[in-house]
């Protein structure tokens, strides 16, 4: 048959729809439990409630659920990051930025955790993605924060080595929850507590 004949590909039901989203529900607990290596198929299975064959049946395997996973993460990632506006107030633009990042690790603690699993690795399945989609935009915003250093807007460091710093200071707070949770018994909102020390330490790094 050719390519002019052939039939449109047959959209998926709603259960299809629905069990696609409950595997990678389940995926997503897996993997930020166990980290790629630790997770099987049965525990995917078993956390979805559903049987080893069906999951296969939406998924060539572990790999590829976990390359579907880490695929919709990265836009998700991506977008503080965009949102970071060249013509803004560059104080501000940044620390909107920390806060962006700080109630991601609120929103999204496993994907975090995944994320973090997936780079300790060397990053096997997320490199291309790191290479086509995030060093562009933080070449782009690097250049962004020069810029506003040139103007005397906020006070001279490395833009490179602050990004990293905003990364590790918000996403500890997701990646190492049960150490936080520890160390911080009976608070009842942590992360709002974090919003405002971060708050305060850029301001007082960037300020001129």
């Amino acid at each position: 048959m050719s390519a002019e004949n052939a039939a449109p590909a047959k959209k998926p039901s709603r259960i299809q729809l629905r069990n696609r989203k409950k595997i990678l529900e389940a995926a997503l607990d897996v993997f930020s439990q166990h980290g790629y290596r630790g997770a099987t198929l049965d525990q995917i299975a078993e956390q979805a409630g559903l049987s080893k064959p069906n999951i296969l049946y939406y998924f060539d395997g572990k790999e590829a659920i976990h390359v579907t996973l880490l695929s919709k993460l990265m836009e998700t990632w991506l977008d503080p990051l965009h949102e970071m506006d060249p013509n803004g107030e560059p104080l501000d633009e940044i620390c909107a930025y920390v806060r962006r990042k700080i109630r991601m690790s609120r929103q999204f603690p496993r994907e975090s955790r995944l994320f973090a699993n997936e780079i300790l690795q060397g990053a096997p399945r997320m490199a291309p993605h790191l290479e086509s989609d995030l060093k562009p935009l933080f070449e782009e915003k690097c250049a962004v924060i020069r810029e506003w250093m040139k103007q005397g807007k906020i006070n001279k460091v490395d833009p490179r080595h602050l990004i990293f710093s905003i990364w590790a200071t918000t996403q500890h707070y997701a990646d190492f929850e049960a150490q936080v949770t520890v160390l911080t018994p009976g608070e009842k909102d942590i992360i709002k507590g974090a919003e405002s020390y971060l708050d305060t330490l850029f301001r007082n790094l960037l300020t001129p």
